[in-house]
């Protein structure tokens, strides 16, 4: 190797370890960005999960950790578009390409070494999207299942019914200090057989004891208590006995204290499809779809033996009777008649036939549609781990032919145009992943579509900014214009 192509070797060692510098350092300040923005958003989509249960920090802490992993598919490709947008645009528009071209280095050369980059990033998010986030999607579904069971009596929302154990609670208005004060207060309380037969409704109420007290007492104030009876045999109930009883003062003794002794940490629920690896996955499919054809041909064979049609033979086909000297005719006209009762009874029996066959159906088409959905989610849940790897290399290289086409840096163009990329690249996701749950689309193409849409737009822009065209070459419409224009305008001078 000669001195020279050493030379050119080392310089271009150092130009890509400077795009790479100068690349990270914008990606790290974008996804910093960009993360705490989406984990506000989360906190604003579960608030009502969080707000009056009486958490502690650190339980806070916990469900937004859990959380943070599953926003990086997402975070991580808008990352990619602007930090390469805004990195490109930066050299760009400061000469720093020109200067690089002038030396015979290419805009394609000055993006190997990021490329190459890129692939680690795709095949590194693979395996972030196989192992961390199935572990922190079994930590968050359970702890948001646990933390249903906490009702601490601070959970008393106005307009609503609340769950309080045996008992549904809903208040008009809380007023007072501490919001002791309730009006207009309705309770639907649980007899021991699970069934809602007391109603108790009241113009006010107060809480006497502290919402932290293992026990509340409820005073309630001016109301009515009403109490279904269960009839002791069949006569007792047609008569629907029930108790009326009118009070000044109704004292109410809840015991909150097994609504607090809850195991945030308990985890009951492993098995669901975002909680599976590409391994699991591959088997839950496979035994889904098995299952599926089983019930299928299941039923079809079921159908067909119960509702199988059978031509009876009209009686006037039947041959003629040979008659004896006592029965002169066929006796089978006994039955052949024309009265409407007769009709009208096989009409409506045939009806109703249908209908039932028609209701089966249907309920079988609503329990075969649940099992194909979830069947298309967990083929949609495998294959986004495949297609984040593309997406990062695809996005990267969008944003680095905009910024190099476009010569622009900062926050200003290369923001709009990152978002507005993106946006359409992760809309088009959303649209076909909702179409697909329907089985409207094939899972496996509504898992790629949106990736197959970067593709020729990939191709396109790196094609224009390594030939350092525009974004839309509109000559062939321009030209033929300024000609027209210049041949009239000048024959008319």
């Amino acid at each position: 190797m000669t001195p020279i192509i050493s030379s050119i070797i080392s310089e271009l060692k150092i130009l890509d370890r400077y795009i790479i510098n100068q690349y990270l350092t914008r990606l790290a300040s974008v996804f910093a960005i960009c993360m705490p923005i989406f984990v506000v958003q989360v906190l604003w989509l579960y608030i009502d999960e969080l707000a009056g249960k009486g958490l502690d920090f650190e339980t806070i802490f916990k469900f937004l950790l859990y959380f943070t992993p599953k926003l990086v598919p997402i975070v991580l490709p808008l990352s990619i578009l602007l930090a390469s947008l805004m990195t490109f645009g930066n050299l760009a528009e400061n000469y720093e390409f020109a200067a690089m071209k002038s030396t015979g280095i290419s805009l394609i050369r000055c993006m190997t070494g990021l490329f190459l980059l890129h692939i680690a990033i795709g095949v590194g998010s693979f395996y972030f999207s196989n192992h961390l986030i199935p572990y922190v999607e079994v930590k968050s579904f359970n702890l948001r299942k646990n933390l249903t069971k906490l009702k601490p009596a601070i959970a008393i929302r106005e307009g609503v019914f609340n769950d309080l154990g045996q008992m549904s609670i809903k208040v008009k208005r809380k007023y007072g200090d501490d919001e002791r004060l309730l009006e207009d207060v309705i309770i639907h309380e649980k007899t021991d057989d699970y069934k809602n037969r007391i109603v108790i409704k009241a113009k006010n109420g107060e809480l006497k004891s502290k919402t932290t007290d293992a026990t509340l007492q409820l005073v309630l104030y001016e109301g009515n208590r009403y109490e279904e009876i269960e009839g002791k045999n069949y006569q007792e109930r047609l008569r629907f006995p029930h108790a009326k009883v009118n009070f000044k003062e109704y004292v109410m003794n809840i015991d909150l204290s097994k609504f607090n002794n809850i195991d945030l940490s308990e985890e009951n629920y492993t098995t669901t499809y975002k909680m599976q690896k590409v391994n699991q996955l591959k088997v839950s499919i496979d035994t889904l779809e098995r299952d599926f054809g089983a019930q299928r041909k299941i039923f079809s064979e079921n159908f067909n033996k119960k509702h199988y049609t059978t031509q009876i033979k009209p009686i006037e086909d039947i041959e003629d009777y040979v008659s004896d000297s006592l029965i002169k005719s066929n006796i089978l006209n006994i039955i052949k008649t024309s009265d409407d009762w007769r009709i009208n009874q096989i009409v409506e029996r045939s009806t109703s036939d249908v209908r039932g066959i028609i209701r089966s159906l249907e309920n079988k088409k609503r329990n075969y549609f649940i099992y194909q959905k979830n069947i298309n989610l967990h083929k949609m849940i495998l294959l986004e781990k495949f297609t984040l790897i593309f997406s990062c290399v695809f996005l990267f290289l969008i944003g680095a032919s905009l910024g190099a086409i476009i010569k622009k840096g900062g926050f200003g163009l290369p923001l709009v145009l990152g978002i507005l990329v993106f946006l359409t690249y992760h809309f088009i996701g959303i649209f076909t992943k909702n179409a697909s749950e329907d089985n409207s689309i094939d899972p496996v193409l509504a898992s790629w579509i949106s990736t197959m849409v970067l593709a020729p737009f990939t191709f396109y822009l790196t094609k224009r900014a390594s030939s350092d065209e525009g974004f839309v070459n509109l000559d062939f419409i321009t030209v033929p214009i300024q000609k027209i224009y210049s041949k009239y305008m000048g024959s008319k001078s």
